[in-house]
């Protein structure tokens, strides 16, 4: 069901077919925000995980732009809107606990998420571990920074170890903070959650869906 968050920021919501509430979970999509791909995986998260699932757009009012211009609008996200969106949309859910994973640049917001507190854990697929140069401004926290003002003990970073937007040394960073790291030998980027991408590994993201469920399902 398609929403709108109170910061005017669209958003999708599903809910379990059980109905219970004691688990919900945010998901933060890639760079390309929502779109179909993103529907149907709340969709099937709701039903396989048993959770009420609400994702929203990373740039909203600029759902109509591509790849590249969104890339080249990095530097004018702002991490209090960004994770402001993330925490309404937790309170959107209305569950007792809500938990947190995002994709790429979701994934990077996921890791900053943590200062908020908000959150009873967090799985960042592939989420960058510095910001990226050309996205770097005042309104952009290193997301190292964030995890030292939260629970690293929360945290899954699920990452691909050829994967350039996670380099081994800023892996060994995120190690050094306490965050446990799940690393595919060989994979690249984008490698789980979307099956179009040349990069995509059946095998390995159905092992990568499997530890990021029964990690946020082990605070339910």
């Amino acid at each position: 069901m398609q929403i709108t968050l109170p910061s005017g920021t669209n958003a999708v919501i599903e809910k379990p077919i059980s109905k219970q509430n004691k688990l919900g979970l945010v998901v933060i999509p890639d760079v390309m925000g929502l779109r179909p791909l993103f529907y149907d995986m709340v969709k099937h998260l709701a039903t396989e995980w048993d959770v009420t699932v609400c994702s929203f757009e990373l740039y909203p009012g600029l759902e109509h732009f591509g790849a590249e211009e969104r890339l080249g609008a990095a530097s004018r996200l702002e991490d209090a809107l960004v994770i402001g969106d993330a925490i309404e949309a937790a309170d959107v859910i209305q569950s007792d606990k809500v938990a947190i994973l995002g994709f790429c640049m979701g994934g990077m917001y996921t890791l900053k998420a943590v200062s908020s507190r908000r959150f009873s854990k967090h799985c960042s697929f592939y989420g960058m571990i510095r910001v990226p140069e050309a996205w770097k401004s005042v309104t952009q926290t290193e997301p190292i920074s964030c995890l030292e003002k939260g629970d690293v003990d929360s945290v899954l970073a699920i990452v691909g170890g050829n994967d350039t937007w996670t380099p081994k040394e800023d892996v060994d960073l995120l190690k050094s903070t306490g965050v446990t790291v799940a690393s595919y030998e060989g994979a690249n980027h984008g490698f789980v959650h979307d099956p179009s991408r040349p990069a995509h590994r059946p095998l390995d993201a159905k092992d990568a869906w499997k530890k990021a469920k029964n990690w946020i399902l082990s605070d339910s």
